[in-house]
């Protein structure tokens, strides 16, 4: 469902162009204008540039003034954004371009190819990389929201060429979307996505793949364990793939070491399958593989950005029927017990649902007990890494 933001103050002055209507641009474009900034858009489909329009994204480019816009955002699919954010420098001398592509070092180096082949090293300092970490698995207009930015990270991605003013302007838009710009260069950005986004979405998907021709039998038994890890695996393929192809290097790089881990682990399971279950040195590869694991999910950030926190799991049975969750947040609000996080996994062919509530530590045991007196049925608990 598409939302406006409520009306407030932005340092952004209009008009801004933004290139590209699907989910990004749509949104940025919706939070802009319920600000007050006058924002144009263009699209290469009429289809989707009129349904930004009919959400309240902005106004046809076609109506621009003389004046020009002062800001171009560019919010195509990564393997066009280079030549449509070389477009924009040319078509627009007096605007500071930024584009939201989730690969920067390609589009850096065709804005220097552009700048050197003109000679004017004025076209370069006006445009400044930025990718914001927020998204969804529909993509589109129709999956727009003005509130999409809030609170998430913006990455700024100047180069050297880069004026402080265009970079300003990039960080202020950031900032005026209710984002949280931070900076980084190009190469660290494409390292640092393929790592947290690009591989994970690959291995989502790969996983996902072995479910196709999987017995009906063996779907029967997914959990919420399998949900979790193919949950992304729903994503637009056309857009991924021009993601992914755009930043084969550093996705390589870190598959790489993937599939090492993945080999030394085959090896030694291949042993256990010829000497035996336990035999060919399979236990410690194994646990080799599950506490590095743990390592790595204990140096991600926890609530709030800030670091990982250990809550308490209090398991909650709750009927499927309207309502039941809400009462179930709401009594726990009554308890006085902040639920810091939650997962819902459905039973199979039960009429009933379990949930997973982390709770701070010292509170958890104030949680079941209040909770059991309301005629809730409490599973277990213990403690766990959340955030």
């Amino acid at each position: 469902m598409v939302t406006r933001a409520p009306l407030r103050p932005v340092a952004t002055t209009g008009p801004v162009l933004v290139v590209g209507t699907g989910l990004l641009g749509t949104s940025a474009g919706l939070a802009l204008s319920a600000a007050g900034v006058d924002v144009l858009l263009s699209d290469t489909s009429p289809t989707s540039q009129r349904l930004a329009q009919d959400v309240g994204a902005g106004r046809p480019v076609a109506y621009m003034g003389a004046e020009g816009p002062t800001l171009v955002l560019v919010a195509t699919p990564p393997d066009v954004a280079g030549g449509c954010v070389v477009e924009a420098l040319t078509h627009y001398p007096g605007a500071v371009v930024t584009d939201v592509a989730s690969v920067k070092s390609a589009v850096v180096e065709d804005v220097l190819r552009e700048a050197e082949k003109t000679g004017d090293p004025a076209i370069a300092a006006r445009y400044v990389g930025s990718h914001p970490m927020a998204g969804r698995e529909r993509s589109g207009a129709g999956a727009a929201d003005a509130d999409l930015f809030i609170g998430r990270p913006w990455v700024v991605v100047p180069h050297e060429g880069s004026s402080a003013e265009a970079q300003l302007v990039v960080r202020t838009l950031a900032t005026d979307l209710g984002a949280v710009p931070l900076e980084m260069d190009a190469d660290t950005h494409d390292h640092s996505v393929a790592l947290v986004s690009h591989v994970p979405q690959l291995v989502a998907s790969l996983l996902a793949a072995r479910l196709a021709d999987a017995p009906g039998v063996a779907l029967g038994l997914a959990g919420q364990g399998l949900r979790d890890t193919t949950r992304i695996a729903a994503s637009d393929p056309r857009l991924w793939t021009s993601i992914l192809a755009g930043n084969a290097g550093p996705v390589v790089e870190t598959l790489e070491a993937l599939g090492a881990d993945l080999e030394d682990l085959l090896v030694h399971l291949r042993a256990a399958v010829v000497q035996g279950p336990l035999e060919g040195g399979s236990v410690g590869a194994v646990n080799r593989v599950m506490e590095a694991g743990n390592r790595g999910v204990a140096r991600i950030p926890g609530k709030h950005g800030g670091a990982p926190q250990r809550f308490s799991e209090v398991e909650v049975l709750v009927p499927d029927r309207p309502g039941e969750l809400g009462r179930l947040f709401t009594e726990l609000g009554e308890i006085g017990v902040n639920l810091e996080d939650l997962t819902l996994d459905h039973s199979a062919g039960q009429q009933v649902g379990v949930a997973r509530v982390m709770v701070d530590p010292a509170r958890a045991r104030d949680a079941e007990l209040g909770l059991e007196r309301r005629g809730w049925r409490i599973i277990a608990h213990w403690s766990t890494e959340g955030s």
